[in-house]
């Protein structure tokens, strides 16, 4: 389950990745433009005021984030990006920080490019940080006797979740489309303390938090902290550095 508040704890460094991916999209006067996996909304509105003229359809798997969008005034529906189709006037097509948690999203790529109009943009960005310490250390803590029974099929990412930027680019060039792709580390300064999982507790721990209990959320947080805390050190001042990759591909069909 998705908890928008947890999620926008860090809406600013969650956002700056979707304004790098939109800017790269020139498109001049699409027709229709979909949000797929629209989140809590916070961004949808910017894709309005983009292209103003344009249908703006925001889509997401989450009950909650759906609710909490149409709370922000966003006329988003609840849909699974693995049977979403383009409708006939779809121009524009931005799946931000969505792909990473769908195992089949190449072959949904390759759909995706083969269904949308001649000229359509395909705009995609995903975390490729999933051999960063952030996952290794949820993955290895994981497999411990105390958490492997009930963690087993909790469904946490692997290391090859996301390839790299020239995965993308060879899969929709192949696909005969025009092709950017990029990566890019930000170095992020959170603040507070366990500031790196409290980061990812909106993110890379959901599967953990869906599985345990209260008691067993608690432990498994209690016993991370550290382990995180050695791998990000905290600073004097209190903050946190914490490089984050994300990889980015901009195709046009």
């Amino acid at each position: 389950m998705w908890d928008p508040g947890k999620y926008l704890d860090f809406d600013d460094l969650r956002a700056r990745p979707f304004y790098d991916l939109i800017t790269r999209i020139p498109a001049n006067a699409p027709r229709r433009v979909v949000d797929l996996g629209c989140g809590p909304g916070h961004l949808t509105g910017v894709l309005s005021e983009r292209w103003s003229g344009a249908v703006v359809e925001a889509l997401d798997s989450s009950p909650e984030m759906v609710t909490a969008a149409r709370e922000a005034g966003v006329s988003a529906e609840v849909a699974d990006v693995r049977t979403w189709r383009p409708r006939a006037d779809t121009d524009v097509v931005v799946s931000n920080a969505v792909l990473q948690w769908v195992p089949e999203h190449r072959e949904l790529l390759r759909r995706w490019v083969g269904e949308l109009p001649k000229g359509a943009w395909l705009a995609v960005q995903m975390p490729g940080n999933f051999r960063a310490p952030s996952h290794a250390l949820v993955r290895s803590l994981a497999e411990q006797p105390e958490w492997a029974d009930a963690l087993a099929g909790a469904g946490l990412r692997a290391e090859d979740t996301v390839d790299d930027p020239i995965g993308y680019a060879e899969l929709l060039a192949e696909a005969g489309c025009a092709v950017d792709a990029w990566e890019t580390t930000y170095v992020q300064r959170l603040t507070g303390r366990d500031a790196v999982l409290e980061w990812i507790s909106g993110t890379a721990l959901r599967p953990v938090r869906a599985v345990l209990d209260d008691d067993g959320w608690s432990r498994f947080r209690e016993r991370l902290a550290p382990l995180l805390d050695e791998a990000y050190p905290p600073r004097a001042d209190g903050t946190t550095w914490f490089p984050f990759r994300r990889v980015f591909v901009v195709a046009q069909a």
